[in-house]
């Protein structure tokens, strides 16, 4: 006789002379474990937010803080965080959410434990549209660059998919990362060509490829935020699917899961996500490497709580790096992307040493 296999979330029948409830409150306990986790990652996440506001080069204290968004007068103090800290820190928000979870998406669509969100060419893509933008149209204001920035990372992502998928074969993970791969190298020529005939280009893009939140106006945020959201709500609803393909493609297909409209949509999600993020604070990296498997260990193999930890996790690992990087060269600052890099490389080499990561 053949076995069924439940699907994924599914409750597993209780064992023979086991009481009826005990099937029942297996799946309850996960529930509750998943609540208080997000739980401790939320509160986590408000006092990275709370820091971000108050420190820096200047501290502030709670006070002024609390006046600056209540009872705004005009002060030096106030001023300081109504026009630099609350634009940084909601960017940085922002863009750590887009990057955790479209790191999370990436990992698990390729089912590589080293997938990085740029590995579909989305950095690169939006690396060359801004250094073309800066030197074929003259844009120089991060405003103005940040819509040639989404436009190159959302075609990087669909020619990778496209090229992926060329052929009679499926678009599968390891076809994925070549066609990313090879798109980067190419717009990676592309871009050191442009930077070394238009010295205006290169200044704008080295402002931009440092990776940072600081000098960015509240309006770069209005500007992302739509694609961050409709990005993070398809990411989100797939979760349930990606559950199913981490059983294999066919597996997965006899749970009902599609595998090809599955990847298109993650695909999609990734563009969204990690374009909006790249071209608002720079090509910053590791944060959506890391921060999947801080998580990992957490939520264990459902992608349902994997993905929203993921969108906690990591805003708060990215602001906590704005915020040494504002306080580590006082009065200076080092740039966000320089601490990240800092602290990624060294956990990155890490992980590619472990052998039981080799496959998720």
């Amino acid at each position: 006789m053949t076995a069924i296999t439940a699907p994924p979330g599914a409750a597993s029948p209780a064992p023979p002379g086991a009481s009826p409830g005990a099937s029942r409150g297996a799946p309850a306990v996960r529930r509750g474990r998943g609540a208080g986790l997000l739980a401790v990652a939320g509160a986590l996440l408000a006092v990275v937010i709370v820091l971000s506001i108050a420190l820096g080069t200047r501290a502030l204290s709670p006070a002024t803080v609390f006046d600056a968004l209540f009872r705004y007068d005009g002060s030096p103090d106030e001023s300081i965080v109504r026009q630099l800290r609350l634009p940084r820190t909601f960017i940085g928000l922002a863009a750590g959410a887009a990057l955790g979870l479209s790191g999370a998406l990436m990992q698990t669509l390729t089912r590589n434990p080293l997938a990085d969100p740029g590995l579909l060419g989305v950095n690169a893509g939006a690396a060359a549209a801004i250094v073309a933008a800066a030197a074929f149209t003259g844009v120089t204001s991060t405003g103005g660059y940040v819509w040639f920035g989404l436009a190159g990372a959302g075609l990087l992502a669909v020619l990778s998919y496209r090229l992926g998928s060329a052929g009679r074969a499926a678009a599968t993970p390891e076809r994925l990362i070549l066609a990313g791969v090879a798109l980067t190298a190419t717009l990676t020529a592309f871009t050191t060509i442009v930077i070394l005939l238009r010295p205006a280009a290169f200044e704008q893009f080295r402002s931009w490829s440092v990776g940072s939140l600081g000098g960015r106006p509240m309006s770069v945020l209005w500007q992302i935020l739509p694609f961050i959201v409709v990005g993070s709500a398809v990411a989100l609803l797939l979760a349930r699917p990606l559950n199913a393909l981490a059983l294999g493609d066919d597996l997965g297909r006899a749970v009902g899961a599609r595998s090809g409209r599955t990847r298109v949509l993650c695909a999609l999600a990734i563009a969204l996500l990690c374009g909006a993020a790249t071209a608002a604070a720079g090509p910053i990296s590791f944060v959506g490497l890391i921060i999947p498997h801080v998580v990992r260990p957490l939520a264990g193999p459902d992608v349902r709580l994997l993905l929203p930890l993921s969108m906690l996790l990591a805003p708060a690992l990215l602001l906590a790096a704005d915020i040494v990087g504002r306080l580590i060269v006082s009065p200076a600052e080092l740039e966000t992307g320089v601490v990240t890099a800092f602290l990624g490389a060294p956990i990155f080499l890490f992980l590619a040493r472990r052998t039981r990561i080799s496959r998720l």
